[in-house]
Order: C-alpha cells, then structure tokens, then sequence
C-alpha cells in the first residue's frame, strides 16, 4: 500500500486558489512518486485585503487549527500570506508556535506550515539574496510585504503590485498574464522571481514558462508553502511542476 498523507489547509473564507494550485502540485507529484494525499481545510473569514480584516481573520486562525486536528492532519498549512506578513516583522515565527500548541492542547501535535513563513524558507533554500516580486495588494501591503521580505536578510530589487482589494478579483486573475506582466520588473542581479507572492493569486501554470523564459528560478508562496509541506511530512520535495524549488534538487 502506497502511504497517503492528510493535508490540512487554514483559508481564507474568500480564497479558492490554495485549495486548487497545492494539489495540483501534489497530484502531479503522485505521477513519479508512490505517496498518496488528500485535502482537508477549514476556513476564516475575509473578503477585502485591508489591514484590518487581516487581523480580525488571523485572530480564528487558532480555532481553524483545532478543528483540522481533528481530522488528524498530517501537516497544516496557514494558507495566507499577507495576513502573516501584516501582523509585524517576524510574525510567522509566532503563528506557527500559538498554532502548533493549538494541535498538542488537542491531543495531536501536527506541524505547522504558514505560507510566509514557507516564502522565507524557500527563498533561503534557493540561495536567493536578491529577488523581485509581483503581488496583487494595494501598494501600501506591499510596501508591508517587501519590508518583511527585507528583515529577513533579502533585498528586494522592485516589486508589482496589482492593486486589486477584492480576494475573489485576486483568483480571477488569469495566471498567463504574468507572463507579461513579470517583464516590467527590474530584474538586474536577482536571485529569484516571485511571480505571486499571494497564495490566493493564481501562478502556478506560468511558473516553469516564466522560469525558461527568464533563465531565472522563478517561485511563488504556493509552491514554497507546498516545498515546506513535503519536508515536514519527510518525503522528497519534488513535482513534475513548480519551478527551481521542486525540481529535486533541494
């Protein structure tokens, strides 16, 4: 029998992406591997990309938590970006402590996944020290994005961002337009693109075209949340899609 893992996912109540572009990299995954997956999430409420419906949706973060640790996840994800990134420099270090003891007072310590914590991760593991990124926030929360991205230790040489305050607008976004879109970055001595660093923005079709295109490894916060995922499970970290990160190699 191949080994089939339960992958819990803490959404936003308006996102539809994460629970599409994380398993398509996982099922693409079971093409070449043995490992077998289903999906599993529990959703908090959001629907404008502001400040402050952010932080009143990382406050039932907790509670999703709970609830898919009774359905004995094997690895959870915190499938936002922003909303981490918007509670203060280095918060994704907290959030996975306060969710992970969420599992363990529930008598099923699961790990914990957040996805800026995940772009973080996947940026250090690609050697990245400076990248430019194409976000689909108001200017002032990427202003906040680039800021956290930069008190981890890169530089980011410019950023895009859409401007687009309605989430459901976000996943509307046809992913083939970054091919265009990623060529008004400035990309002189980056590492590595971002092609979305918003897990609710589709990307992951356009990745590996962006990636031979530019001869840059091109990555988003979907697939380095995925990347994170596979290491805390213990399996190899590759997919057929993807991008660097997945390719096998790391």
């Amino acid at each position: 029998m191949n080994k089939k893992y339960r992958i819990g996912q803490i959404v936003p109540s308006s996102n539809v992406t994460m629970e599409t572009e994380i398993p398509a990299i996982f099922r693409a995954r079971e093409t070449i591997l043995p490992e077998r997956f289903t999906f599993h999430s529990s959703r908090m409420r959001m629907k404008k990309v502001t400040k402050e419906e952010l932080e009143a949706m990382d406050a039932m973060s907790l509670k999703c938590a709970e609830e898919l640790s009774d359905a004995h996840v094997d690895v959870m994800g915190y499938a936002c970006l922003v909303a981490i990134m918007s509670m203060g420099r280095g918060y994704h270090c907290v959030s996975e402590v306060n969710l992970h003891q969420e599992t363990v007072a529930n008598d099923f310590p699961t790990p914990i996944v957040t996805s800026a914590g995940a772009l973080i991760n996947g940026l250090k593991v690609l050697g990245a020290k400076k990248v430019s990124i194409i976000t689909p926030y108001m200017r002032p929360l990427t202003d906040l994005v680039v800021d956290y991205i930069e008190h981890q230790g890169f530089e980011v040489v410019d950023s895009i961002a859409l401007e687009i305050p309605d989430n459901l607008e976000v996943a509307a976004q046809n992913p083939m337009n970054l091919l265009a879109i990623y060529k008004r970055l400035d990309l002189t001595g980056v590492d590595v693109i971002v092609a979305s660093a918003c897990v609710q923005m589709p990307s992951l079709e356009a990745i590996d075209l962006i990636q031979k295109e530019s001869g840059i490894p091109v990555t988003s916060a979907a697939v380095c949340t995925t990347y994170e995922m596979m290491k805390k499970l213990g399996i190899e970290a590759k997919s057929t899609i993807g991008g660097e990160l997945l390719n096998g190699d790391y």
